[in-house]
């Protein structure tokens, strides 16, 4: 029997379809015009093909997390998006966008022009030598987590839970929002 609608689909017979997953990419930048970077950043997210950039936080200031202790204060950010790209293809993007601003990679937790880190790719769980999701340090990490909330307060980490109760087990005082600062999304 033919369907009286020559462009439905038959979902029986569709093969090769990617399915869309949420993304969430946090954003941090100490070095040089730190706004500047981070709106570069969340630009060259939304010039992503297949990245549909669907909500990107406030900017906040943040105290350095280790690192030497003349350590400048990051600008931080969180891009909420949705895409069908598989996690090598968007760690790639994030390390090209990252040395797009100069990234240098000469210190752990050391200053940086920009960081783009790959916080969670829908509930994917992996660990490679290149890459783990979720990111092993997101969910103790008030710089992530507290932009996060804002966009998406019932967001989920797989294995750790809800940001927001993650959020209630951690210090949030060094993480300042800046509402004189702002990113075009």
């Amino acid at each position: 029997m033919t369907s009286p609608n020559p462009y439905a689909i038959d979902a029986d017979t569709l093969s090769g379809m990617k399915p869309i997953r949420q993304v969430v990419f946090a954003l941090g930048s100490n070095l040089g015009d730190p706004l500047s970077n981070l709106q570069g950043a969340v630009s060259s997210l939304r010039d992503t093909p297949d990245v549909i950039v669907v909500d990107v936080s406030s900017v906040y200031e943040t105290d350095a997390v280790g690192g030497p202790e003349d350590n400048p204060p990051f600008l931080n950010a969180v891009v909420l998006a949705e895409t069908t790209l598989d996690e090598t293809t968007l760690l790639e993007r994030a390390q090209a966008i990252e040395d797009a601003y100069g990234r240098v990679r000469t210190e752990k937790w050391g200053p940086r022009t920009l960081d783009v880190d790959l916080v969670v790719v829908g509930n994917t769980v992996l660990e490679r030598p290149d890459l783990t999701l979720p990111h092993p340090q997101a969910h103790k990490r008030a710089f992530v987590l507290v932009p996060w909330a804002e966009i998406e307060p019932a967001g989920e980490i797989a294995g750790h839970g809800n940001i927001s109760d993650l959020l209630e087990q951690l210090d949030t005082s060094g993480v300042r929002r800046r509402d004189d600062l702002s990113l075009e999304d």
